[in-house]
């Protein structure tokens, strides 16, 4: 009856340079290891120093023997997960990669970068897109024109009973009509005060204070995210408006 080889364990190799899961066979040899390690950690066969830490266990196990051309990994418990460090015994800078965040980044100017022909900003000004719109001021005022409209054609004011649709349950009182700078985008925010807490904040927006509710009770939403009528408040009993289980 023929043996089973070994399987792969995926374990994680941390060196000074960075940390990866790595995918390691028991029936390779500590040369064979060394010489896959080299290229991830940069540090030669010759001058590495491996330590394997089990996941249960804090204390680390030497990986090394007289003779690494033949001792195989089988001899130590290697398990899903576990630690492999690796160090190295040159301390000279040119033993290892270096870490990212130690090698010099080029940061283009920004006065070069908008120069350049062939850029999203280059783009963005030959089609005249976003802030290079002639048109945008006037887009935007019409945006927020319209929105006001919302608010007055849907009876949306202060003290108006109202549902968040889609869903019939999430009902609740508008109690704020008006500009949030806080929140991105030009126009009126609806702020509501809800029945239930299924809301994302109690009134406030980046420590200023709109209306008064307790935690995730408030909601800002848009004009067209709010119906005004005569939504009464739901007993326990009624809301059953199951659209996710």
């Amino acid at each position: 009856m023929t043996s089973l080889a070994p399987r792969d364990v995926p374990i994680l190799v941390i060196s000074s340079a960075a940390s990866s899961e790595r995918r390691v066979n028991p029936s390779w040899t500590i040369s064979q290891l060394k010489v896959k390690l080299e290229p991830i950690t940069g540090i030669p066969p010759s001058a590495q120093i491996l330590t394997l830490r089990l996941p249960a266990s804090q204390d680390g196990t030497a990986v090394a023997s007289n003779d690494e051309d033949v001792t195989h990994l089988t001899g130590w418990s290697l398990s899903k997960h576990a630690e492999l460090h690796v160090a190295s015994s040159d301390l000279s800078s040119s033993s290892a990669i270096p870490s990212l965040s130690a090698v010099p980044k080029y940061e283009m100017p920004v006065e070069t970068y908008a120069s350049l022909p062939d850029t999203v900003l280059a783009y963005k000004k030959t089609h005249q897109i976003g802030r290079f719109d002639p048109h945008a001021p006037e887009t935007a005022e019409n945006k927020v024109a319209n929105l006001w409209k919302e608010v007055a054609a849907g009876g949306i004011k202060v003290g108006a009973r109202c549902i968040l649709p889609p869903s019939t349950t999430r009902r609740g009182i508008v109690a704020y009509v008006g500009i949030v700078p806080e929140i991105p985008g030009v126009g009126p925010w609806i702020g509501v005060r809800l029945d239930e807490p299924a809301g994302k904040n109690d009134g406030s927006v980046s420590g200023k204070r709109y209306f008064d509710c307790e935690p995730y009770y408030g909601v800002f939403v848009r004009p067209e995210r709010v119906e005004v009528g005569d939504w009464r408040e739901l007993s326990l009993d009624e809301d059953d408006d199951l659209e996710e289980i």
